[in-house]
């Protein structure tokens, strides 16, 4: 497949919040697995900074990726406010095949 988008999900924790942050992060790729278009994701730890994360996530398109976001399970997972984890608002990079 020559569509295959991979998303790259930046996450910057919280001091103290990594291992709360990592359980969650497991119950979204949990989530993503049964998705249409969702290939494979993987949860990465900057080694120089171990407060920042990627999930590497790969989509046979952009728009699958999308649709799973506005989805109320991707919702449920990502309750990030409530739980105070993150220090500033996740972004999103997309890299095209």
């Amino acid at each position: 497949n020559n569509n295959m988008v991979t998303i790259g999900m930046n996450y910057k924790v919280l001091e103290g919040k990594e291992e709360t942050f990592e359980k969650a992060c497991t119950g979204v790729i949990d989530a993503m697995n049964g998705i249409d278009g969702h290939e494979k994701s993987f949860l990465y730890k900057d080694v120089n900074d171990g407060q920042s994360y990627l999930i590497a996530s790969e989509w046979g398109s952009e728009d699958a990726f999308n649709t799973f976001c506005q989805s109320d399970k991707f919702k449920q997972v990502t309750n990030w406010g409530q739980e105070s984890i993150l220090a500033g608002r996740p972004s999103h990079t997309v890299y095209k095949q």
